[in-house]
């Protein structure tokens, strides 16, 4: 028997018809995303919204941010999404009030479960919370949250939760010391 099981992984279905339509719909919708003029804030929370995500009041989302499935994001008032950040959310992400994800960031909510030997498809959620920032090409992984005011450098690779006030850096990130000391 192989290791991995990759025909029984292929033919499990992970996604539901609506979940499928929805994503084709997405799909098709992105380019009224994607090429709508960078000012166009209320304009990409608007569609946004009417694909299921939840967004707060004047989150700034910039066009050329990647979003896998919009109805498992939440956008919390005055958060910010930057240029190229992938926010691949086949489980929920959740980002804070006045949090930042900065430019090439990606946050990813799923992964493969590798104890089974099918490796069915996870969908852990990310929580970045309330005033953090994770800074310019980070990558934080499924599972994760950034705590509140805390920071993950840039191209920090954030495989553990961060807590609240702290700044992490580094592959895999680590603490380096509190906000503001």
């Amino acid at each position: 028997m192989p290791l991995v099981e990759v025909r029984r992984n292929r033919s499990t279905r992970s996604w539901s018809r609506r979940e499928q339509l929805g994503r084709v719909a997405w799909w098709v919708a992105w380019p009224l995303f994607g090429f709508s003029p960078r000012v166009f804030w209320g304009w990409r929370r608007w569609l946004l919204r009417r694909f299921g995500a939840k967004v707060g009041t004047e989150a700034h989302v910039y066009p050329s941010v990647r979003i896998s499935i919009p109805w498992n994001i939440t956008l919390g008032t005055q958060c910010a999404v930057g240029d190229r950040a992938i926010l691949y959310a086949l489980g929920p992400i959740v980002i804070g009030n006045r949090a930042t994800v900065s430019q090439g960031a990606h946050l990813c909510a799923g992964t493969h479960d590798l104890t089974q030997p099918h490796r069915p498809l996870v969908k852990p959620p990310i929580t970045i919370g309330d005033d953090a920032w994770v800074a310019t090409e980070a990558f934080v992984g499924p599972g994760i949250t950034v705590g509140a005011g805390a920071v993950a450098g840039a191209r920090a690779v954030v495989v553990k939760d961060v807590e609240g006030g702290w700044i992490v850096a580094g592959n895999p990130a680590r603490p380096i010391r509190k906000v503001g000391s």
